[in-house]
Parts: C-alpha cells; structure tokens; sequence
C-alpha cells in the first residue's frame, strides 16, 4: 500500500463571509481562482458559491464559498501552505470571513 505522504491529498476549505451579498461571494470566488489556483502539484482545482437550491436535510449550509484543491501528494500541499500567492490571499480576505473550516483527506 502506498505511504500516505505519496496519495493525493484533498484540501476541502469553507467560507462563510461576514457580508453575504452576492458581490461580496463573488469577490472572493475570484480570490480563489486568482490566488489559489494553478500551485505546483496541484491535480484539481474548483471553487465557488454555495448551490442555493440544493436544500435537502444533508446538505449543509452555513457557507457561502467552498473551495476544493487536490494536491499530488503531502509535499504539494505543504508547500500550498507557504507559498507566497496564498498567504497573500489569506492576509487580504480573512477580514471577511465569519469562520473558516478546513477538512483534509488522502485520497484511497
């Protein structure tokens, strides 16, 4: 079996925002794309709004943006965490945010 420092690491991050207009979501929507996409040994890349319509008793949604970035292995992620690009985008948008969560998986 594969050591799982070697997997695909999933890096799952929720947004919820202080202001919750559709331009603040956008705002930061587009942060993600600009800052956080496109890192080295980054396999997948997806950010955007909460699907408002999909309401069902499972769905959680006390977010406005999600964002999902799937890295190659524990190393690329690690990386992701100091790399310039994101800590700019952490310094300028944390102000907005009312609470962040972070869920991290290795990929089977």
């Amino acid at each position: 079996m594969t050591q799982p420092a070697d997997r695909p690491l999933v890096h799952n991050v929720f947004f919820a925002l202080k202001d919750e207009s559709p331009a603040a979501i956008q705002a930061l929507t587009e942060a993600c794309h600009k800052y956080l996409k496109g890192h080295p040994g980054e396999l997948f890349f997806a950010a955007g709004p909460l699907v408002q319509d999909l309401a069902r008793p499972v769905n959680v949604r006390d977010f406005h943006v999600a964002l999902c970035v799937v890295f190659a292995n524990r190393k690329a992620h690690d990386d992701y965490q100091t790399a310039p690009k994101h800590l700019q985008f952490i310094e300028e948008h944390k102000p907005t945010w009312a609470g962040v969560r972070v869920f991290d998986s290795y990929d089977a």
